[in-house]
């Protein structure tokens, strides 16, 4: 009898739907997961949810097991964890996350999937692909011992930077939103708070992550003379403005860019995507991260849940998908 599985697709820009379709069998070096836990990736998600990636991003920006093309129809997504049900004796019965869409079951080969570590529970480890964006930004920032960091936007990725910061010995870590209710989740990430107004100047180091332009240049504005912004933001098809006259030049600012798809120069030499992949999920048998999950879904509401975070209807840093009923 023919296996189905059930997926997210969006089916035109601002418009998702649950599909049927069949599963195959698994080959001798694939495996068969069934889905626990999925999430949504706010930020890149939403974006492609409303059609906004640029047409010159469209190879760049493809998940590893996309089905369809941007703009639609297209089935995307990359935070997956589920049960390995047939596949290699190594990998039956584990706990596995896999840079999957939202399906609730699905076959990759076994390479693709990396095991959960024990005391890593399952609804957490769906922030394996965040927390590994963090671990790539913090390899490409290199902040030092005593370093005054500034994290500015307290979405999913700049607050599991902020979480990964308040690590570093002699690292005071402001975390800094638009959003004061953010500042309940510094609290329990260890990290200080501010407004934009209110942010501390003078710092070493700013991570952006809030994918606006005004946040973008109280970023730049923040530095310490040499101080770098490491901009973690990805705009789709927007237009960002920063102002790099007056003192930008005169006081030797540095703004680069830090994106996940390739592993930082620092590390590029010394460690692959999957050793990044593993290192996030070590990292993830802290509880501390427990923060950043502030919603919770049934797979069914899915394309409900899609369309409220794109109308931003919805304030949840990391919105986590149930398949308990499938």
């Amino acid at each position: 009898m023919t296996r189905e599985a059930r997926a997210f697709w969006l089916r035109t820009p601002g418009v998702g739907e649950i599909r049927s379709g069949p599963l195959p069998t698994p080959g001798p070096d694939e495996v068969l997961v069934r889905t626990l836990f999925s999430a949504v990736s706010r930020g890149t998600e939403t974006l492609v949810f409303g059609g906004h990636v640029p047409a010159d991003q469209y190879a760049a920006m493809r998940a590893p097991f996309q089905e369809g093309d941007f703009p639609a129809p297209v089935k995307y997504g990359y935070l997956n964890v589920g049960v390995v049900e047939e596949g290699p004796e190594r990998l039956r019965g584990r706990t596995v996350f896999c840079l999957y869409p939202h399906q609730s079951a699905y076959v990759v080969p076994a390479e693709a999937v990396v095991v959960v570590p024990d005391g890593v529970p399952a609804a957490r480890a769906v922030l394996a692909g965040t927390v590994e964006t963090a671990v790539n930004a913090l390899w490409d920032a290199a902040p030092l011992v005593g370093d005054r960091v500034t994290v500015v936007g307290a979405g999913m990725v700049g607050c599991a930077v902020a979480a990964l910061l308040a690590r570093f010995p002699g690292v005071r870590v402001e975390l800094v939103d638009v959003d004061p209710a953010r500042a309940a989740v510094a609290a329990a990430l260890g990290v200080d708070f501010a407004s934009p107004d209110d942010a501390t100047g003078g710092r070493d180091l700013v991570v952006h992550a809030s994918a606006s332009s005004a946040g973008l240049q109280r970023s730049v504005d923040l530095l310490a003379v040499e101080g770098t912004v490491v901009e973690l933001s990805w705009y789709g098809d927007r237009p960002v403005t920063v102002a790099l006259g007056g003192a930008f030049h005169s006081r030797r600012l540095t703004l680069r860019a830090s994106q996940v798809g390739m592993v930082a120069p620092a590390r590029r030499g010394s460690r692959s995507y999957a050793d990044r992949l593993a290192l996030a999920l070590d990292l993830l048998a802290d509880p501390v991260f427990d923060a950043l999950v502030t919603g919770e879904s049934r797979f069914a509401e899915l394309p409900d849940v899609l369309a409220r975070l794109h109308a931003g209807e919805e304030s949840a840093l990391c919105h986590r998908i149930s398949y308990e009923e499938e």
